[in-house]
């Protein structure tokens, strides 16, 4: 059944604003992929901060217009499902890995990243970014070995200085 006018309208002014506050955009092609599958595909965007949404390709056109995520417009062709990351930019495309790794007939077509396009096949760019925690925890052990390091070279230096101390 063809959309009217405001139907279409309200469309893109949803996608839209979904598109301004995302960090990282995912495209991705569910035919074949049961409803089931789907809603479970659905729940866990929604627990990871992730904003799904199935789109006619002219009107995901129109709603990226003029945007930083414009460059994925030729990426929409056939079913076109978009994955906005709201909350961590690798989100989308850590979900849309897992997912299509038990749902062979899902396909990721194509990603974009601070206005970039990155290729389906390098989706381990934004799906292997570290998550907030991840990225702190990393900082926190950077910290504690460069401070265990400075207290080794601390100790050594004050045994050199004693050893030419007994020496002299």
């Amino acid at each position: 059944m063809p959309l009217a006018l405001e139907g279409k309208k309200a469309i893109v002014a949803e996608v839209s604003e979904a598109a301004k506050g995302a960090l990282s955009v995912v495209v991705a092609d569910s035919r074949g992929v049961t409803v089931g599958k789907m809603t479970d595909l659905r729940k866990q965007a929604r627990e990871n901060g992730v904003e799904l949404r199935v789109v006619r390709n002219t009107l995901a056109r129109r709603a990226l217009e003029g945007t930083q995520w414009e460059c994925l417009n030729d990426s929409f062709v056939g079913p076109t499902l978009l994955a906005f990351s709201t909350d961590h930019p690798g989100a989308a495309a850590r979900l849309f890995k897992e997912f299509s790794k038990t749902n062979k007939d899902f396909e990721v077509k194509a990603l974009a990243y601070e206005g970039e396009l990155i290729p389906a096949a390098d989706i381990d760019r934004l799906a292997t970014l570290p998550t907030h925690d991840e990225a702190i925890a990393k900082l926190m052990s950077v910290m504690k070995e460069a401070s265990a390091g400075k207290l080794v070279r601390t100790l050594a230096a004050l045994r050199d200085q004693k050893q030419e101390a007994e020496a002299a």
